[in-house]
Order: structure tokens, then C-alpha cells, then sequence
């Protein structure tokens, strides 16, 4: 018998009784299902696993450069503040005196002023020393503090530290002028500062 011809046999048997004779693979009913099925579960446990020991994961977004706005308060402070970025700084500046115009030759001030711009200072910083020395003892040589015994225009404590200026401190303006300069200039570093201190506290 020829292999065509057993062939033949072979089908019409398989077809009387109910096979597939079309030659191809025939699929279990339920291998779709499962295969979803385990799909669904592999995707499930990648998703959900912990991640590994070690890792570091952090959150990112979109951060956009805001523009700067700036507050001057009582010319004390200077606040910036940054849209969208939630940060603010703070910068302290010395605060300034009302501006005064050239005193009155052979006066306290005059004296006060030639030496002022002689340090390198300009009319902003003379303009802070009238207004801290007015406060302190209104320009007079011999002004005196009788309750903390301080003395002349700069109101030096005790009047006796302008010695080191020259022995006419208790009468003579320009001692007094040199040595409170010399002062403020040591602990303050300008006459600004010096004013800034003296607003904030009441002293200098």
C-alpha cells in the first residue's frame, strides 16, 4: 500500500469519528484565559514589588525661575522674595539720615564735614553724623550727661577717653570731632552705621 493511499485511510478515519483532519494545531479552550491571566499577575508583581535595597527614588517636576520681587521696610531691611520657588533672603542695610546741605563756615559741623570727606566719606554719611550727634549732644563742646557722666559733642564715656585725641578734648570741637570719628570708624565703620545702631537701640 502506497503512502498516499494509507493517508487517505488515515483521515476518512479520523473524520468518521468526529477529529480534526485539517492538519493544523487544534488550541485547548481555556489556553487564552489563562495565558490573560498570567499576564495580569506577572504585570501585577513587577508593579507591586518593594524596590531593592540601596535604591533612592525622588519625586521631580517642572520648577520654573519666578520673577524677583523686593520690599524696602522702614529702610531698615531689603526682603526678596521668589515666585514659584518659595524662597526669601533678607539683606540688612544701614538705614540713612534725612540729607543736610553745607554748614555754616568755622562751625562744629564745618570742621566735621572737611574731616568726613577727608576719610573718603561722601554727604550720605555726613548727612547720618549730623543727625547721630544732634541726637547725642546737638553739636555743643560742652554738653554733659550728668547721669552717665558723658561729654562733649560726640558724647564720649567718659569725656576723658578723648585725651587720647588731644588735652584740649573738654573745649576744643575739632578734638572732640577727630576722636568720635576715629570711634565710629572702629566700631561702627561709618558714620551710617553708626546711626543705624543708634535707631535700633537709642545709643551708639
Amino acid at each position: 500500500m502506497g503512502i498516499s493511499t494509507r493517508a487517505i485511510e488515515l483521515r476518512a478515519q479520523l473524520k468518521s469519528e468526529g477529529g480534526d483532519v485539517s492538519g493544523r494545531h487544534r488550541r485547548a479552550p481555556w489556553s487564552l484565559p489563562a495565558f490573560a491571566t498570567f499576564v495580569t499577575f506577572a504585570f501585577l508583581a513587577v508593579t507591586l514589588a518593594p524596590p531593592p535595597t540601596g535604591s533612592t527614588y525622588a519625586a521631580t517636576g517642572p520648577q520654573r525661575s519666578g520673577e524677583t520681587q523686593s520690599v524696602d521696610v522702614a529702610g531698615d531691611y531689603s526682603l526678596s522674595a521668589e515666585r514659584d520657588a518659595f524662597s526669601v533672603s533678607e539683606i540688612r542695610v544701614a538705614p540713612t539720615a534725612p540729607a543736610v546741605g553745607i554748614p555754616d563756615a568755622g562751625s562744629a559741623q564745618a570742621i566735621a564735614l572737611e574731616m568726613v570727606l577727608a576719610r573718603g566719606w561722601d554727604m550720605t554719611e555726613f548727612s547720618c553724623l549730623v543727625a547721630l550727634w544732634t541726637r547725642e549732644s546737638n553739636w555743643n563742646a560742652y554738653s554733659h550727661n550728668s547721669s552717665s557722666g558723658a561729654y562733649g559733642i560726640p558724647q564720649a564715656l567718659p569725656g576723658e577717653k578723648m585725651a587720647s585725641a588731644g588735652d584740649d578734648w573738654a573745649t576744643n570741637p575739632a578734638t572732640q570731632i577727630t576722636w568720635g570719628l576715629g570711634y565710629i570708624t572702629d566700631r561702627y565703620g561709618t558714620p551710617c552705621g553708626a546711626w543705624g545702631h543708634s535707631e535700633e537701640k537709642g545709643w551708639y
